[in-house]
């Protein structure tokens, strides 16, 4: 078995049994001693915690047992300074001799040695800086899938450390217990911790990524449109302050969810001046992966070889999927050639009717599917392009992400619109030199315009409900 000795670090009795279990242990081959010392200020808590998880009554520095290894259960108690002299005298005729001078001198420097040890493993600890990732809706299943994506290392790189701190409203407060149990549960070794959070004014303290998935439950026919947009303002004008005063300079802001997400990123902005517009995106790489998959079960191929599928405009709403880019990889047909050999799509499918019913409609199949997904693929979008964001996206492919428009393919300055962009050194990029058809121009500017339209709705809505603090807003 093994003895424990536990005492403060300034005790002389501890320094007493120390010295006493330190020659026994040199003396004797079945004598095995191991030392806790705690800090005097700490002392008493950690002695009733250990007393009361073993069932012990002991009041004093140091507290000794035995534990039985072989045997398993709890240890044995054998008391205090005088119980171990005695023991040791009973059992091995051996007793310590030292004086109170010198036991004071011993506890001196156990005090300076555990001072020092600890400052050593608090400055490894300060080391240590994980990157801080706040999500809000935290409850939402899209947070649930995403977790165990950023935790795992593919996302930040094997050498970064994670905290993740979920926000939700107090209603969802167990639910974001249960989800960090979990999580801690699985013991992934990125995952520096996580915590939940449910004090909107503790929200994204020191926030190096903030990743907003509130969503609004549409019932078009209970409410108007305006209602919608001005919820979403609502949520947008509590968060951006905040962002701005407790996260860092340099935060990186992804607008993800069902509903309005070029809206939640415009309406950051709006409300967070100070928030730098590079920082801040908007997610389409579920409607772009959903586009994939479904021209890959057209195709009966696998829909990783599908490239460059572009979502133009409002993401979650009316938005534009354009393949007059696509390309086809590994796709087995009649003309054959290297892996790397891409095949237009628009050239392999020949049902324009299809096409058009498939991606052109507004109401097609597509956008259903992904308005419909349970939380997967959101949650490998946010990750997608998180990823793409610290490490770059695939030399020459093209990434459809919402941004603030700065006159890019003629689309009007100032709304958040999807365009094709590529990700290099920790910034992204819009691909300007696409050539695009004089009919996709076309509708490019009917999607700007109801973007637009939604964008003054919300200022208008902030004006009706704060006439005398919007000015600044719409100016």
């Amino acid at each position: 078995g093994v003895a424990v000795f536990t005492g403060k670090a300034d005790c002389p009795y501890y320094a007493k049994a120390e010295l006493l279990a330190d020659y026994l242990q040199a003396n004797l081959p079945d004598f095995r001693v191991h030392k806790i010392t705690q800090h005097p200020d700490k002392w008493e808590q950690w002695l009733h915690d250990i007393c009361e998880t073993n069932g012990w009554e002991h009041r004093q520095s140091p507290i000794i047992w035995r534990e039985l290894l072989d045997r398993g259960g709890k240890g044995l108690l054998l008391g205090g300074v005088n119980d171990f002299l005695e023991y040791a005298q009973h059992y091995y005729g051996i007793t310590s001799m030292m004086l109170s001078e010198e036991m004071l001198d011993i506890a001196e420097e156990n005090l300076q040695a555990y001072i020092e040890i600890e400052k050593e493993e608090e400055e490894i600890k300060s080391l240590i800086k994980p990157l801080q990732i706040w999500i809000t809706s935290a409850s939402a299943p899209t947070c649930y899938q995403l977790i165990p994506l950023l935790a795992n290392g593919e996302v930040f790189g094997m050498a970064t450390d994670i905290s993740i701190h979920l926000l939700d409203s107090d209603q969802f407060k167990e639910v974001l217990c249960g989800i960090v149990m979990e999580a801690e549960d699985m013991a992934f070794p990125l995952l520096h911790s996580i915590s939940a959070h449910t004090e909107i004014d503790e929200a994204f303290i020191q926030a190096d990524i903030i990743i907003v998935l509130d969503d609004v439950l549409l019932n078009r026919e209970a409410q108007s449109i305006g209602n919608y947009i001005r919820e979403v303002s609502d949520i947008c004008r509590v968060y951006a302050p905040l962002i701005e005063k407790n996260a860092k300079s340099e935060v990186r802001v992804i607008s993800s969810g069902k509903t309005f997400i070029n809206l939640k990123a415009m309406m950051i902005m709006t409300y967070g001046p100070s928030i730098k517009t590079e920082n801040v995106i908007a997610v389409a790489t579920s409607w772009e992966c959903a586009a994939k998959a479904t021209l890959a079960r057209k195709l009966n191929m696998n829909a990783a070889g599908v490239k460059d599928v572009i979502v133009w405009g409002n993401i979650t709403d009316c938005n534009y999927i354009d393949l007059s880019h696509a390309k086809l990889y590994g796709y087995d047909c009649a003309v054959w050639g290297p892996a790397t050999f891409p095949r237009p799509v628009l050239n392999m499918i020949y049902d324009s009717e299809w096409i058009h019913s498939e991606f052109l409609s507004a109401q097609s199949s597509l956008n259903s599917r992904v308005s419909h997904c349970v939380g997967m693929l959101p949650a490998h979008a946010v990750a997608t392009v998180l990823r793409y964001w610290y490490h770059g996206s695939p030399p020459g492919e093209i990434v459809s992400v919402g941004v603030f428009t700065k006159g890019q393919f003629c689309v009007p300055d100032g709304i958040v619109f999807s365009m094709p962009v590529s990700f290099q050194n920790g910034n992204w990029k819009v691909i300007t030199e696409l050539e695009i058809s004089e009919t996709t121009r076309e509708v490019l500017g009917r999607l700007a315009h109801e973007l637009i339209q939604e964008k003054l709705i919300a200022l208008r809505e902030v004006k009706e409900m704060h006439p005398y603090g919007a000015d600044e807003i719409t100016s």
